[in-house]
């Protein structure tokens, strides 16, 4: 018999659910906030008030959309950390009170993880990737380079100590004047300027680990300095910058990401998060490095989203890794 599970996200600013059947995704259904947009970023509390609002009937919508019961559940799934406390809280409460009233198990799920696992989503076009391989988060949250040895044996060798690439995407864009997220819009922008028509800093950090404070405060300085000095200048050069911005915070991903590949010796790279979906970043890595090869997400799979939770569900209740009624939604859950 397949084994069904309802997989709960509710870690930033979505509101999603999703039925999974083994391997392969019944519905994924995804609400999203966009009562940020007038402040620039996520607010927490709102966050937290609207996912209160969206979730029972996205679960509803979740489990008709599949076509099946209730009773047909056989776990249920959800986003233990990291995020937003009060929107974990919202996603966690729910589920725990689910699995009591349907008297079916209930699975943590760390939402890092399950960007990286959502690989294993079997869809009809993805390609197999056996461990270990080296799976690269980069997402408004987290910017990870994490050897993958097996589905829950995985090491962080890599990562930000300040902004995430998605913050930079964002506040640069802010700078700009571009409306939250930005990260999509310097993207489609970006197709339509010159990559090299300016150049902004690339932070020299030990190791594997990246920061992106420094380019966000060099580009900032750069665009005001210019604007101060010839007036309408990012009207002017709008397409130049995004894709010149663009270009350099794929550059710092992706220098990263090749001395990661030679430490490791491991050239299978698994990529997850809402920025996997960055179209210069997808051609320039299949393009520029050799021998490598290169698995990016359906681009339905790149933000947060339930299926992912779903399939991490489905392959702890095989594991029979089962989660308890009392643990603690966790803002920094630990991987």
């Amino acid at each position: 018999m397949p084994v069904t599970i309802l997989g709960i996200e509710s870690s930033c600013d979505e509101t999603s659910a999703a039925i999974t059947q083994d391997n392969k995704v019944l519905s994924n259904i995804i609400a999203n906030q966009t009562v940020h947009q007038n402040y620039g970023g996520v607010v927490p509390e709102l966050a937290s008030r609207a996912h209160q609002k969206n979730i029972v009937p996205v679960v509803q919508q979740a489990i008709d959309k599949a076509n099946i019961g209730k009773k047909d559940i056989d776990a249920i799934a959800y986003t233990r950390g990291p995020g937003l406390l009060g929107s974990l809280l919202v996603g966690g409460s729910f589920a725990k009170s689910l699995s009591i009233g349907l008297n079916i198990p209930l699975i943590e799920v760390h939402h890092m993880q399950a960007h990286i696992l959502s690989h294993f989503i079997h869809d009809g076009s993805n390609q197999k990737c056996d461990f270990p391989f080296l799976g690269v988060n980069i997402s408004g949250g987290h910017t990870q380079i994490i050897r993958c040895n097996d589905y829950f044996d995985m090491d962080i060798i890599g990562e930000t100590i300040d902004d995430s690439i998605g913050e930079a995407f964002d506040k640069c864009g802010k700078i700009l004047g571009l409306s939250y997220p930005a990260g999509p819009s310097i993207d489609k922008m970006s197709k339509k300027g010159n990559h090299k028509m300016f150049t902004f800093t690339i932070p020299k950090v030990e190791k594997l680990n990246f920061s992106f404070s420094g380019l966000k405060t060099n580009f900032k300085r750069f665009v005001e300095k210019q604007e101060k000095q010839e007036p309408g200048f990012v009207q002017r050069e709008k397409y130049n910058l995004c894709a010149s911005l663009q270009y350099t915070i794929s550059e710092i991903l992706y220098q990263k990401v090749e001395k990661a590949i030679k430490i490791t010796d491991v050239k299978d790279i698994v990529y997850g998060g809402g920025v996997s979906a960055n179209s210069m970043i997808r051609e320039r890595f299949k393009s520029n490095m050799k021998n490598v090869n290169h698995y990016f997400p359906r681009l339905e799979y790149t933000t947060d989203n339930a299926a992912m939770i779903a399939i991490v569900g489905y392959l702890k209740y095989k594991a029979k890794n089962f989660g308890m009624l009392n643990a603690v939604s966790d803002a920094k859950y630990k991987m």
